[in-house]
């Protein structure tokens, strides 16, 4: 598979760093791509909403992962300042509730109309990669998911199918991604990006196998082509 046959558009990288410069070299070489970004609680509590406008001013998709689980009022007025910050996507942790969930999705479009700017995706959070789960517990929460009208969630490669032949309407965002090569690390529920886009993955979020390593670039088009 040649680079300019790598899906670059469905891969979100995990800008999981503490260093704004390290992180600005990431993106310089790997937005050109069209690759999307990642920023969850790392970078966004030591940089804050500045560095995801930073980017999104630039028109690079930016995903805020910062799962949010609280209260539905705290949920609501959470999702309300992230959607004004202009990002491409957010998540939130199902198993907050359906009232949040329907909370935090009417205050999203609301936010949206009133400053007139893109929607972001909502996206659930099933069961975390590192840890271990069932099927059936994934698609309960998949479920409500759907119920709250969300526009994705994120799961294993492992549930993807599952949940695409029941949730064509949803969005399946997949972690835990690693080439042949790459270290498992806390990860349990991991997989190829092959495997994943076939298994019906509609985007894949990769951190340290492209992070860790001194060439960004190289290692991105490793992840896309295992």
């Amino acid at each position: 598979m040649t680079d300019q046959r790598l899906p670059w558009g469905r891969l979100i990288v995990a800008l999981d760093l503490g260093n704004e410069k390290e992180i600005e070299k990431v993106v310089e070489i790997l937005a050109p791509k069209k690759a999307k970004f990642k920023i969850g609680s790392i970078a966004f509590t030591k940089f804050g909403p500045a560095l995801v406008q930073k980017f999104t001013k630039k028109n690079i998709d930016i995903f805020v992962d910062l799962k949010l689980y609280d209260i539905p009022n705290t949920m609501k007025e959470t999702a309300r300042v992230i959607t004004e910050i202009g990002c491409w996507a957010f998540t939130v942790h199902i198993k907050a509730g359906a009232d949040a969930l329907a909370a935090v999705r009417d205050e999203v479009k609301r936010a949206a109309e009133e400053k007139n700017i893109r929607k972001p995706l909502i996206l659930g959070v099933t069961e975390l990669t590192s840890s271990k789960a069932s099927p059936e517990d994934v698609l309960k929460l998949v479920t409500l998911a759907n119920d709250a009208k969300l526009d994705g969630v994120i799961a294993s490669a492992q549930e993807a199918p599952a949940i695409k032949a029941k949730f064509d309407n949803l969005k399946v965002i997949t972690p835990g991604i690693r080439s042949p090569f790459d270290a498992k690390g806390d990860q349990q529920r991991i997989t190829t990006a092959k495997t994943a886009f076939e298994s019906g993955a509609d985007y894949i979020v990769v951190g340290r196998p492209i992070i860790s390593k001194k060439d960004y670039l190289k290692a991105a088009e490793e992840v896309l082509s295992a």
